[in-house]
């Protein structure tokens, strides 16, 4: 089981169209900013749940308010069509500042260079993906049986996959912004990695 499998498994064409129009962007710079932002939160997930006290919380999260319901209605809650969805498994900016912390708008930064997206652009598309990648970690929890120790393993494994997959060469810049104490020093690489994520992303040329 890959987490990013299942995340990317969540949009469909339709969908990343519907974002797009949401940001004001062409599909294919939305769809590498997609996988960017994946790739950073999944990073984030696993570097939080590396700790047995990180761990802990993120399960408590997914127990109380990411089971994955919001999953079958994501083009409704791409509409804005809310209505009877928990208010906390939609807030996309809540699950950022815990996730990222300080390094949320040096994270944006990365994907807005990476995808050519602009900053507010990226940050909106940030802000409505995370839900569902809690949300898709949630529901394998949930299907799966996943205790703390799975939640973990899941999380580590999937991103050593990213790691390994040519397909992504955003993850180890990605990685090593999120281990770094300060956020200037990796900017100048991103755009290359950029234009190699281009075309490829999600099955599509």
């Amino acid at each position: 089981m890959d987490l990013m499998d299942l995340i990317q498994g969540q949009l469909s064409d339709g969908l990343l169209e519907q974002l797009s129009n949401k940001v004001g962007s062409d599909p294919q710079k939305t769809a590498v900013a997609a996988s960017g932002i994946m790739s950073t939160l999944m990073g984030a997930l696993a570097k939080n749940a590396s700790t047995p006290e990180g761990a802990n919380a993120l399960v408590n999260a997914l127990e109380k308010d990411h089971d994955g319901g919001i999953l079958d209605n994501l083009s409704d809650i791409f509409s804005g069509k809310t209505e009877g969805v928990n208010e906390r498994a939609l807030n996309g900016d809540g699950i950022l500042n815990h996730l990222l912390g300080q390094k949320k708008s040096g994270a944006i930064d990365i994907i807005s260079k990476m995808s050519g997206l602009g900053s507010d652009q990226a940050g909106g598309l940030m802000s409505m993906l995370a839900p569902v990648i809690m949300g898709s970690l949630g529901r394998a929890k949930r299907q799966h049986g996943l205790d703390v120790g799975g939640i973990a393993s899941l999380l580590t494994n999937s991103v050593n996959r990213q790691h390994q997959s040519d397909s992504n060469p955003a993850m180890g810049l990605i990685s090593q912004f999120l281990d770094q104490d300060n956020d200037g020093s990796i900017m100048d690489d991103v755009a290359n990695i950029g234009m190699k994520m281009l075309g490829g992303l999600f099955g599509r040329k």
